[in-house]
């Protein structure tokens, strides 16, 4: 089992953590990761796209010159799509991008992620993260004191607003729950901050 330090916001070791080999020392596997990043960014594109056709553009009925005799080259419409202000080809259409994958390979992907902060040395371990206030200052010292880097995702086992509000304006850190954690958030971020209580829910519910 990998042990990791526990740290307290000031930055002290105050205890040493182990984690499931199930979970966090799985083999990290490159091709379930991009399959399943692939998927949450297709998941997320809206799909609005749109552009007319040339049988969807406004006018061009009438052919514009005769077929034969002019010396031009033969049109039958202002609209095609090589005039100016003709339709386009193969014009883009709102759709749906979303697809989904199997449960197996998603839950094989966070595991992977995780594994991979982890063997990285990108994981860090708090044992409580609590302000009695929102104060962006406060919590920018917490993360400078544990030497986290400048794109940090902290997890929590619990909402705490006073903890979101004071993260939330400090730009390249983002704070998350146990259970809205995503495989390109763990990935995204140089830094994986999480509580022990967060440790042991992330355990227990993907042992």
């Amino acid at each position: 089992m990998p042990k990791l330090n526990v740290l307290d916001i000031n930055g002290q070791n105050v205890g040493e953590i182990e984690l499931l080999d199930s979970i966090f020392n799985v083999e990290v596997n490159q091709h379930v990761l991009y399959e399943v990043v692939k998927n949450q960014l297709a998941n997320k594109r809206q799909g609005t796209q749109s552009a007319k056709t040339r049988a969807e553009v406004r006018g061009g009925g009438r052919k514009p010159w005769k077929q034969k005799g002019t010396g031009r080259a033969r049109q039958g419409s202002i609209r095609a799509v090589q005039w100016v202000g003709g339709g386009v080809a193969f014009a883009p259409k709102p759709r749906n991008y979303s697809y989904t994958l199997p449960k197996k390979v998603r839950r094989l992907a966070i595991k992977s992620a995780l594994s991979s902060k982890v063997q990285n040395n990108e994981m860090i371990v708090l044992d409580a993260l609590n302000m009695e206030a929102p104060k962006t200052k406060e919590f920018a010292q917490i993360l400078n004191n544990i030497k986290a880097s400048k794109k940090t995702l902290v997890v929590m086992a619990e909402k705490n607003d006073n903890v979101i509000r004071s993260a939330r304006n400090i730009e390249g850190v983002a704070t998350a729950l146990v259970n809205t954690i995503n495989v390109y958030d763990i990935l995204k971020y140089d830094t994986f901050v999480i509580t022990t209580d967060a440790v042991k829910k992330v355990e227990e519910v993907y042992a």
